[in-house]
């Protein structure tokens, strides 16, 4: 049985990090100026909030992607190749990638994650279950560079696959999905058959979307809640659990879902070397996650370089599905 090999390209630096959540709290000190990246809710117990917030009633976005994989499975096959190194971001646990393995039949599957110890017992899991397959995990911060170590070959060596899955990409504004798409097109590379499989969540009922981000048993708000333990850890600051509380809302103008904590009363916060007062009803933004109709995103495709998309949704027609997975050829 062969074994997993493990790249960790990203390195935490603390001042780095400190410096970065300080400037969100101070930055933009008028009213709803604070904002934190929403990479920071994911800390060991914000991921395992998350993973509970997939099982959720009104949480659709996992179990319809799912759905939609099992639906037309095979049809992804005819339009994606075999033998492929199969690259998948922000692979987590990797099941979501591994539920494709018997329909795409990739050659390597490598795993990417901001830490390689978040896929270690993942990846030696699917080892077992695939003795023969080469598989790698890459530690990696791709929301920043996705530069793959040189080690995995040149991008246009081969078939690439890449898997961005579970509508992450809406967590980008859209400008900033552009510019990262056209990283991923990159990474893709030019050999024939190449392409970027994705996960998109469709414009919707504005209650349907806002339900899916305050669920009534409040798991999403002890998800973004969590945030204000670990801004602590992180940066020394005394921020007290009980004065803030989670709101959720759909800016339609935007079209994006936008997460934020909201201040319970007029306070300061405090850390090491300096303070930030919020006023009562004051807001940090804490995620945004922006909502697209098909050809919206397959026109931010093919302005990041890809050919025009194939599309699979949950419904008979496009216009009407509530989520959609589009396959989008690099070459």
């Amino acid at each position: 049985m062969k074994s997993p090999q493990f790249f960790q390209i990203h390195h935490d630096n603390a001042d780095k990090v400190r410096l970065e959540l300080i400037h969100g709290l101070t930055a933009n000190a008028a009213p709803g100026g604070a904002e934190i990246s929403p990479k920071f809710l994911y800390d060991a117990l914000g991921s395992r909030l998350f993973e509970a917030i997939t099982e959720l009633p009104e949480y659709y976005p996992t179990r319809t992607e799912a759905a939609i994989f099992r639906a037309h499975g095979p049809a992804m096959a005819q339009q994606m190749p075999r033998g492929a190194d199969f690259i998948d971001l922000g692979a987590g646990n990797c099941a979501k990638a591994a539920s494709l393995f018997a329909t795409l039949a990739p050659a390597r599957y490598i795993a990417v994650d901001i830490s390689v110890d978040f896929l270690r017992a993942g990846l030696e899991s699917l080892q077992r279950q695939y003795p023969d397959m080469d598989l790698v995990g890459v530690g990696l911060d791709f929301s920043q560079s996705l530069d793959l170590p040189p080690q995995l070959g040149e991008p246009n060596a081969g078939p690439r696959v890449c898997f961005y899955p579970g509508s992450s990409i809406g967590n980008f504004t859209p400008a900033q999905a552009q510019v990262f798409l056209r990283q991923v097109r990159s990474a893709c590379g030019a050999a024939p058959g190449s392409g970027l499989l994705i996960g998109v969540d469709l414009l919707k009922d504005a209650a349907e979307l806002q339900a899916a981000y305050d669920d009534a048993l409040g798991v999403t708000a002890a998800f973004n809640r969590n945030l204000v333990p670990n801004v602590n850890r992180l940066i020394g600051s005394d921020m007290r659990l009980g004065d803030w509380t989670h709101y959720a809302h759909f800016n339609s103008d935007a079209s994006r879902i936008e997460m934020h904590l909201v201040a319970q009363r007029d306070l300061t916060v405090q850390w090491p070397g300096g303070s930030r007062s919020f006023g009562q009803g004051e807001r940090i933004h804490t995620e945004n996650s922006y909502k697209w109709t098909v050809p919206g995103f397959s026109d931010l495709l093919c302005s990041a370089g890809f050919g025009k998309p194939q599309v699979w949704t949950d419904a008979a027609s496009p216009e009407d599905g509530r989520f959609a997975v589009l396959w989008a050829p690099s070459t």
